[in-house]
C-alpha cells in the first residue's frame, strides 16, 4: 500500500514525515491480522514477513541508489515495509525464499520503481507481484499450511526453516498443506459435491474456514481502526464488501447447494485483506468519493465472477490491477464539477 498525503494530485514534493506517519499507522493496523494468522498457522507467517520486509528494503535500497536519489528518507518512510509486509501476509505461509524474492522483484523493481517510486506507480505493487508468482508458480502457491488447532501434522519452526531455505523434501512438506477453503469448496463443485457437503469437511468453521474466519475478522478490526484514525476513508472498503455480499446473496438465494453464503466469501480469502489494505491504496486506486465507490463495486463484481467461474479459487489480485487500469477513465467522469464548468 502506498499513500498520497492529499486526495488530490500527486506532489512534486512528498512529505516523507507525512507518509512515514500514515504507514506506521497502517502497519499498526496490521498487527491483529498478522497476529491472528500467527496463531493458526505458525512460524511460517513470521518467515515470510521477516523474507519479505527484507528483501523490500533491499530491493527499494538499490534502486534508489541506481537512480540517484537518497537513499534513507525513502527508505525511513516505510512505504517498502509496507509493501513487503502486505506481500507476506498474501503468499502461503513458509514460502520458499526464491519466490518471495521474484514477487519482491515485480513488486518493488517494476511496479514501483520503473514508474518513478513512490506517488506515480499506476498498480499496486504488492499485488503485480503476487499476481506474477500466482501465474508463474502455481503448485507453490498452492501450498498452504493447515490450521494449527486441526490436529494435522504441523510445522515447526526447524521445519519452516529447513522448507523455506530448499534444504528438505517437498514430499515431507505437502503432508503439511492442504487446500485453501475457496479452493477446496471450487474443486467439490467441479465433483459435484454440494457447498454443504464441502463445507462438512474438518477444515471449515462456523462460517468460513477454519482459522481464516478470525483472521478475517482481525483484518477487519484494523481496517475499522484505519477508517476511524482517517487514514483510509469508508468509500472504498464499504462498496467492496457490500457489492460482494450482494452479487453473493443473489446466487445463494437461488442455488444455496451450488453457490457460498455471502459470509463466506466476506470471511475467506483475501476480502477483508483486500478491502481495507489493498484496494484502499491511494496512488493505484480512484481518488473521487464517487469513483471510490465505483472502483470498489468493480473489484467485488470481478472477485466474485473469478471465485466463481475463473480458474483461480481467488480473485483480489487480479481484480485490483484490472480496476487500476479503469482509474483514470473513472476519475475523469466522476471527478466533481467546478462551478460555472460545463460538460
Amino acid at each position: 500500500m502506498e499513500f498520497k498525503t492529499s486526495t488530490d494530485s500527486i506532489p512534486s514534493q512528498i512529505d516523507n514525515s507525512r507518509v512515514s506517519a500514515l504507514m506506521r499507522q497502517v502497519l499498526y493496523a496490521l498487527v491483529p491480522g498478522t497476529l491472528t494468522l500467527f496463531w493458526f498457522f505458525g512460524w511460517g507467517v513470521l518467515s515470510n514477513l521477516v523474507l519479505s520486509i527484507s528483501f523490500a528494503l533491499l530491493a527499494e535500497g538499490i534502486m534508489l541508489k541506481l537512480r540517484n536519489r537518497p537513499v534513507k528518507p525513502f527508505l525511513s518512510d516505510y512505504s517498502a515495509v509496507v509493501t513487503g509486509w502486505l506481500l507476506g501476509l498474501a503468499m502461503p505461509a513458509a514460502s520458499p525464499y526464491w519466490l518471495i524474492a521474484v514477487a519482491i522483484i515485480f513488486a518493488i523493481i517494476i511496479a514501483k520503481q520503473l514508474y518513478g517510486g513512490l506517488g506515480y506507480n499506476p498498480f499496486n505493487p504488492a499485488m503485480i507481484g503476487y499476481a506474477v508468482v500466482l501465474i508463474s508458480y502455481p503448485a507453490e502457491m498452492s501450498r498452504w499450511l493447515s490450521p494449527i488447532d486441526m490436529g494435522l501434522l504441523h510445522s515447526s519452526l526447524s521445519d519452516v526453516l529447513a522448507h523455506v531455505l530448499g534444504l528438505s523434501p517437498e514430499k515431507a512438506w505437502d503432508g503439511m498443506t492442504m487446500a485453501t477453503p475457496l479452493d477446496h469448496i471450487k474443486t467439490n463443485l467441479m465433483r459435484d459435491m454440494s457447498v454443504s457437503q464441502s463445507m462438512a469437511a474438518q477444515q471449515f468453521g462456523l462460517l468460513a474456514g477454519k482459522g481464516w474466519e478470525w483472521v478475517s475478522l482481525a483484518y477487519l478490526l484494523g481496517g475499522v481502526w484505519l477508517i476511524y484514525k482517517k487514514v483510509i476513508t469508508w468509500h472504498i472498503p464499504t462498496a467492496l464488501l457490500a457489492t460482494l455480499a450482494a452479487i453473493s446473496a443473489v446466487f445463494w438465494i437461488i442455488s444455496p447447494e451450488h453457490y457460498s453464503s455471502p459470509l463466506f466469501h466476506l470471511l475467506s480469502g483475501a476480502t477483508m485483506l483486500g478491502a481495507f489494505f489493498i484496494a484502499t491504496d491511494p496512488i493505484s486506486a480512484s481518488t473521487t468519493p464517487i469513483g471510490k465507490l465505483v472502483y470498489a463495486a468493480g473489484i467485488a463484481f470481478f472477485v466474485y465472477v473469478i471465485r466463481v467461474w475463473g480458474g483461480y479459487p481467488d480473485g483480489i489480485a487480479f481484480s485490483v490491477i484490472i480496476m487500476n487500469m479503469a482509474v483514470p477513465l473513472i476519475d475523469y467522469y466522476t471527478r466533481p464539477k467546478i462551478l460555472g464548468e460545463k460538460g
